[in-house]
C-alpha cells in the first residue's frame, strides 16, 4: 500500500523499534494529525491466544469513560409500552415489536443502514429468530453476551447511541481493536478510555492460556501510522 507525504512525514518521526509511554504516544498522535476531519484514534492489541480454540476467544464488552467519539443509531424491539417509551425517549431511531421483525424480513427496514445497534427485550428473542440469517452476518443480533438484551433499556440506548459502551473480541489473527476516541478528545480523555479498555482485556484473560498474554500495543489515527506503546 502506498501512503502519501503526509503520513510518510509522520512515521518518518517516529524512532525504529522505540516503545513509547502511553502519554507520549496519545501527543505523538495529536500532534502529527493527518486528515482534514478529526481523526479517531485506534488501539490494536496483540495477544498470546490460539484464535482457532473457542476457549481461547475473548470477547467483552466495556464502558469508555468519555465514549469513542462516535454518535450510533440504536433501535430497540420490544412489546412493552413502558420500554418503548423508554427508548424513545432515551434517543432510540426505531422502536417498535413485530412489526419491526416483518420489515427487517422483508426488506423495508435495512440493518447497518436504518441503525448501527439493535436492542431487544428478553421476551423478543423467540420472534427475532426469524430474521437470525439476516442480522447475524452483520454482527446485529441482539445477545446476551453483549448486553443487547436486556430490560434496562434507557440506560442500554443512552450508553450505545453515545458510543460509551463498546463490545469487542478477536480477530482471526488473535488481535482485537477499539476506538479510543478522536484526536479532539484532550490527552486524558483519551488515557483514561485506553486504561478502562486495555484493563478489561486483561481481565477478559482465558483460563486456558498460559504465560504472557498481551504481545503488544500500537495506537493510531485513522489515517496516521502506528506507535507501540510500552507494554505494562
Amino acid at each position: 500500500m502506498k501512503h502519501g507525504k503526509k503520513y510518510r512525514q509522520a512515521a518518518g518521526k517516529i524512532v525504529s523499534k522505540e516503545e513509547y509511554s502511553l502519554e507520549d504516544a496519545i501527543t505523538f498522535l495529536k500532534e502529527n494529525a493527518i486528515a482534514k476531519f478529526d481523526e479517531s484514534v485506534e488501539a490494536h492489541i496483540r495477544l498470546n491466544i490460539n484464535a482457532k480454540k473457542s476457549d481461547e476467544s475473548v470477547r467483552a464488552t466495556v464502558v469508555l469513560p468519555f465514549g469513542t467519539g462516535r454518535v450510533k443509531k440504536v433501535a430497540v424491539v420490544t412489546n412493552a409500552a413502558d420500554k418503548a417509551k423508554e427508548a424513545t425517549d432515551a434517543g432510540a431511531v426505531l422502536v417498535g415489536g413485530e412489526e419491526i421483525v416483518a420489515g427487517i424480513k422483508d426488506g423495508k427496514i435495512i440493518p447497518g443502514s436504518a441503525f448501527d445497534i439493535l436492542l431487544a427485550t428478553p421476551d423478543m428473542m423467540p420472534k427475532l429468530a426469524a430474521v437470525a440469517k439476516i442480522l447475524g452476518p452483520k454482527g446485529l443480533m441482539p445477545s446476551p453476551k453483549n448486553e443487547t438484551v436486556t430490560v434496562k433499556i434507557a440506560d442500554a440506548v443512552e450508553m450505545l447511541s453515545k458510543g460509551k459502551k463498546a463490545s469487542y473480541k478477536n480477530d482471526d489473527s488473535g488481535n482485537v481493536h477499539q476506538v479510543i476516541g478522536k484526536l479532539s478528545f484532550s490527552a486524558e480523555q483519551l488515557a483514561a478510555n485506553f486504561e478502562t479498555w486495555s484493563e478489561s482485556v486483561r481481565k477478559a484473560k482465558p483460563e486456558s492460556t498460559k504465560g504472557k498474554f498481551i504481545k503488544s500495543i500500537t495506537l493510531c489515527s485513522t489515517m496516521g501510522p502506528g506507535v507501540s506503546i510500552k507494554l505494562p
